[in-house]
């Protein structure tokens, strides 16, 4: 039988390479993803033939894609894991008042990348790891969503940032049992402070030692997912040494639990109605 196959993005850094040598060191095969070339490169040559290192920026769609397709077929026509977990911070701030003007005085667009990159990116990766986990030996797949603690509680420094990871709550939990219908386990991880390159060296030597989530909290919440198949469209948050299984919020009154979960029918007739 040939090995388990994964694509991480964020791969040449922080959670993403714990996670792509974990794998390794478990016997998988992992495309890692990434838009720094060198440290990927790097990285793949010292992991050997069980990774292959495919420069990416996830907010191009076409580079996604391609992506996938290197992957699905280097990985032999198999691929069980899309662990979305490349991010950034916030380009420019929405709070703050650094507007740029075109030649006729007017804001130019503020600079959503984060928003590209966080948010955007791993719904065009889900999209795209359908379209293979159906075509593996047994339809079917993981898919581990990296949101963060800013995903369930306000980050008032990087307001987009925050947006783009409640959106990815959201996205987990409202995808999660269609897609356990097409045997495909999406879940979102929301780590605490993780020590990562998006936290600047100076930074981080500051950083209180009592506030770190371990990299090892991390890898406890995949083995969760990869070892339960029961598992699906669930939240955990990341804290220190714990796992917290993380529901949504509770319902004020009966009219919002019908519309929350009993309404379904009425929507996906009303989706599939023709407009006259």
């Amino acid at each position: 039988m040939s090995q388990p196959v994964a694509i991480i993005t964020g791969a040449s850094s922080g959670m993403g390479l714990a996670v792509t040598k974990h794998l390794v060191a478990q016997g998988w095969r992992v495309a890692m993803a990434d838009i720094d070339e060198d440290t990927g490169r790097k990285v793949s040559a010292e992991l050997g033939d069980q990774v292959l290192f495919c420069l990416t920026d996830v907010s191009s769609y076409s580079q996604q894609a391609d992506l996938f397709r290197k992957a699905f077929l280097w990985g032999e026509n198999r691929l069980d894991l899309f662990a979305a977990n490349a991010g950034i911070a916030d380009t420019q701030f929405l709070q703050e008042n650094d507007y740029n003007y075109d030649e006729k005085g007017l804001p130019l667009a503020l600079n959503l990348k984060a928003l590209d990159v966080n948010f955007t990116a791993v719904i065009q990766g889900i999209w795209l790891f359908k379209h293979y986990a159906r075509q593996n030996k047994i339809p079917g797949g993981k898919v581990v969503i990296t949101s963060s603690s800013a995903g369930l509680y306000p980050m008032e420094t990087n307001p987009v940032y925050t947006a783009s990871k409640h959106g990815l709550v959201g996205l987990t939990r409202a995808l999660g049992p269609a897609l356990l219908r097409q045997n495909i386990q999406i879940n979102a991880i929301c780590p605490g402070f993780v020590p990562t390159a998006l936290c600047p060296k100076e930074m981080l030597d500051r950083f209180p030692k009592e506030h770190i989530t371990p990299m090892s909290t991390v890898i406890k919440a995949y083995d969760a997912f990869l070892g339960d198949h029961s598992l699906h469209g669930q939240t955990v948050e990341l804290s220190l040494d714990q796992l917290y299984f993380r529901t949504k919020p509770d319902y004020p009154n009966e009219s919002q639990r019908w519309l929350g979960e009993d309404s379904a029918s009425f929507w996906e007739e009303a989706y599939t109605t023709p407009v006259s």
